[in-house]
């Protein structure tokens, strides 16, 4: 045999999310390539690693031993790399952080400078909505969650980052006024929802129930990008994080509506077990964060205000 370390990074990335697209998007790499290097690691086995039925793809029980031999393997070869580093003196491992979908416009100012001095570490970031970030954190598979509504449930220390301001939002088509709208502007408008286990659904369904507003709900999204291209689309309206919208409030494609009682305001915090013992890598990005945070706000987030 003859595989490659290559060859063993793509092949257990397609056995993790069973599909040529999705590993070729986490990787950075096409379609193409992804396939080509599928193939030439497949002919060096006698036994198929995977099956295509019904246009969906497959890992056979035999792919699910070569991949978890692969991880071994990849897992070493990390290890060898930290060792070299780490007796250079410099910090390595890895930092695992799940951050809910909205967080994904806020966590990399967060990690940009530390990342960028501490080429040793390796950050593996997971963007979901809070259901499974709180999974993840709850059996500690992860240093860190970083969450804009807080659990009730899990014994967690904190450190907060930045406001989040969610705002009643729809396209261009329609002018509203400037002035505050009542509440009741919502029971003519059809709603956008994210997906069940989402902590911006969570907090728009709060806010409706509080009011005891009746609602038309219009649809329901996975995703806040796919929620923010129906609104740009006309499909409805929607009550968004600002952090998700600065671009298309300031090219037009969107506008705030202005309704008594918005926006809604949560904070940004990056949780941790309580009690959790952290890796090196870990224990200095927290450290780094205590530090850096209010210089990192005020460097990239300060246009808030103005909302």
């Amino acid at each position: 045999m003859n595989f490659t370390l290559h060859q063993l990074q793509v092949f257990l990335k397609i056995s993790q999310t069973k599909s040529i697209t999705k590993a070729a998007f986490e990787l950075h790499l096409t379609q193409p390539a992804v396939s080509i290097q599928l193939k030439n690691f497949q002919e060096q086995f006698e036994i198929p690693l995977t099956e295509v039925i019904a246009r969906r793809l497959y890992v056979t029980e035999f792919g699910k031993e070569i991949a978890k031999a692969a991880e071994n393997i990849l897992d070493e070869v990390h290890a060898v790399n930290y060792k070299t580093l780490a007796y250079k003196g410099k910090l390595t491992g890895r930092l695992k952080l799940s951050v809910v979908s909205t967080g994904k416009y806020v966590m990399p100012f967060f990690l940009q400078k530390f990342i960028t001095d501490n080429q040793g570490v390796e950050l593996l970031m997971d963007v979901t909505n809070k259901a499974i970030v709180m999974k993840s954190l709850e059996q500690n598979e992860v240093d860190f969650a970083l969450v804009s509504v807080m659990p009730d449930k899990l014994n967690i220390e904190n450190l907060e980052l930045i406001q989040n301001k969610l705002f009643l939002v729809g396209n261009q088509q329609k002018q509203f006024k400037t002035v505050p709208y009542e509440k009741s502007i919502l029971e003519t408008l059809p709603l956008i929802f994210r997906e069940s286990g989402s902590g911006t659904r969570q907090m728009m369904e709060k806010f409706i129930a509080l009011n005891k507003i009746p609602i038309n709900k219009k649809m329901e999204l996975t995703s806040n990008e796919a929620v923010k291209q129906a609104v740009i689309a006309g499909l409805g309206y929607s009550i968004m994080p600002l952090i998700g919208i600065k671009t298309e409030l300031q090219n037009g494609t969107l506008q705030i509506i202005p309704v008594t009682g918005l926006p809604i305001k949560t904070t940004w915090n990056l949780i941790w077990l309580k009690g959790k013992s952290f890796s090196p890598a870990a224990a200095s990005f927290l450290d780094f964060l205590k530090k850096e945070k209010d210089n990192i706000k005020a460097a990239h987030f300060n246009w808030f205000e103005s909302y």
